[in-house]
């Protein structure tokens, strides 16, 4: 694993002496001090005054100050700033700016962080409104980069590195810049396909506080603005079909969220293992395929308008590395496949052409997966608005593949992105007798333990990567299945009323059917 240069100085060495005598100090606010900085950052990549520099040129400290300096070893050139001490510190470094614009401004910085810190973030501050902080999600050997969005007022503002850490913690940061512009996700979703199932069988959702309530109406009152609903075609257990959908959907749309329609095309499951067709579909050929997915996405989605829930944007397809549809429909025949992907964007086109079209594929930090199938998607007319990745880190690879996907997906097809699904454990045990999906400490990513606050920062983490897409083309998130607890009658096979659920320790209700802490990041920004 990576750990940061310890090399130093004398001088280094003697200041870290020092620590034990600083590292208990709080970082209080700073005094709002006369800025005397340019309206831009000096030393954002910390070149100036070479490695081994106690405070790097241009830059101030507070707190624990030997645990703050540059060393060698920057994302893109020869130095980065490094906060680490052997033993418990805080510490922060920090620049004023003055002579800036009023408006809108985003901080952009690479950073790297070992984990385990009480607190480690990047902070605008003192810009003439709240605080704004992001946290340094846990990638201890690749760059990731995150940004900071804030309103500045009165024509300075504070940009911070903080650390809040324990003995041989360790961050990295590099190449920030401060720029005009506007940050923070469109969409803060999640799916909540689950929801009507768990009620029936009585569910209860209940605040943090243990008030029982409407889990839709905590969900939008946490800061939910966008919810996902999957359309099976004839479903064993009548869930999720039309009727389900319509009901639900009139439900999101009465508290002020927007909606996005999930197609699986199929009577159950639909993903990158199994895309089987509808049962009344089988048999049919490729030409009448094409129709019965015009046909169905048309009757979801013109119902959904009629009864004044228009839908906001659709999924063609569900994880659709494979195709769908199978054999039709698979990714060994992209000729047909091509044809039944716009023969579901016409048919959504048809009822409303504002409502966005989304392809969306699994493995999200596949990047070399990814790039191929758009390539053959491109390269046969497919028409598409958005692109939509799956993301679970235990299974698609670190932050950084995730990170290096989207931003490659946003570039090379010039279109907006956003994460379909991704969740993360509260917990390992099992609250229903069937075994979780994820349920051994050797499952988890590293730096997020499957505690409450380890699903929170997660949840953060992601969120801040699609935030930090280039160009503003990050969307925003999707938190699969977030109400899906464990009630017996809803398992995961629609088939078979006796089936468990995998999948309770991963919701955003708890198993005293409380709302979670990682509800707050539909706050993010």
């Amino acid at each position: 694993m990576f750990h940061p240069r310890r090399t130093r100085t004398r001088t280094r060495i003697l200041r870290a002496l020092l620590l034990p005598l600083t590292a208990g100090l709080a970082l209080t606010a700073l005094p709002d001090r006369t800025a005397t900085a340019a309206s831009t950052l000096t030393n954002g990549g910390f070149e100036t005054g070479g490695s081994g520099t106690a405070t790097p040129a241009g830059w101030s400290e507070h707190g624990a100050t030997g645990a703050s300096y540059t060393e060698s070893g920057g994302r893109d050139g020869g130095h980065r700033l490094s906060h680490w001490s052997s033993s418990a510190y805080k510490v922060e470094t920090y620049q004023h700016l003055s002579g800036l614009p009023d408006g809108d401004h985003r901080l952009t910085a690479w950073v790297r962080s070992g984990g385990g810190q009480n607190a480690a973030h990047l902070a605008l501050k003192n810009c003439g409104g709240a605080e704004q902080r992001t946290a340094l999600p846990v990638s201890a050997s690749d760059w990731i980069r995150i940004v900071v969005p804030v309103r500045v007022t009165n024509n300075r503002c504070t940009v911070s590195v903080t650390s809040d850490a324990n003995a041989g913690d360790w961050i990295n940061v590099d190449d920030l810049s401060l720029t005009p512009g506007t940050a923070g996700l469109a969409v803060r979703g999640a799916d909540v396909s689950s929801l009507p199932k768990s009620e029936d069988r009585g569910g209860v959702y209940r605040t943090a506080s243990g008030i029982a309530g409407d889990g839709l109406a905590i969900l939008r009152s946490a800061g939910m603005n966008y919810a996902r609903l999957k359309v099976w075609v004839d479903p064993a257990d009548g869930y999720n079909d039309k009727a389900r959908v319509l009901a639900t959907a009139k439900r999101v749309k009465d508290r002020g969220m927007k909606l996005l329609v999930d197609f699986h095309y199929s009577d159950t499951w639909a993903d990158p293992g199994r895309q089987t067709k509808p049962a009344a579909w089988a048999g049919h050929s490729y030409g009448r395929l094409r129709t019965d997915v015009y046909r169905h996405t048309y009757d979801v989605l013109d119902a959904l308008e009629a009864q004044g829930t228009t839908a906001d944007m659709v999924q063609v397809g569900n994880e659709i590395n494979g195709g769908m549809l199978w054999d039709e429909g698979s990714t060994d025949n992209w000729t047909q496949l091509a044809g039944l992907l716009n023969s579901g964007y016409d048919a959504v086109k048809a009822v409303d052409p504002s409502t966005t079209v989304a392809l969306h594929l699994a493995e999200g930090g596949d990047l070399d997966g990814t790039r191929r199938w758009f390539d053959n998607a491109v390269s046969r007319d497919v028409r598409f608005d958005a692109i939509g990745l799956s993301y679970y880190g235990y299974w698609h690879g670190t932050l950084h593949d995730f990170q290096t996907t989207l931003d490659d997906a946003a570039a090379r097809y010039g279109k907006p992105v956003f994460l379909a699904e991704t969740a993360y454990p509260f917990r390992l045990d099992s609250e229903d007798a069937h075994e979780n999906i994820i349920d051994l400490p050797g499952e988890l990513v590293p730096g997020y333990p499957a505690t409450p606050a380890g699903q929170t920062r997660w949840m953060n983490d992601v969120a801040s990567i699609v935030e930090a897409v280039p160009n503003g083309r990050g969307l925003g998130v999707f938190a699969w299945e977030a109400t899906w607890t464990a009630r017996t009658g809803n398992g995961w096979d629609p088939a078979d009323p006796s089936s468990g659920n995998g999948w309770e320790n991963q919701a955003l209700f708890g198993y005293d059917d409380r709302a979670l802490p990682a509800m707050s990041w539909f706050g993010h920004r």
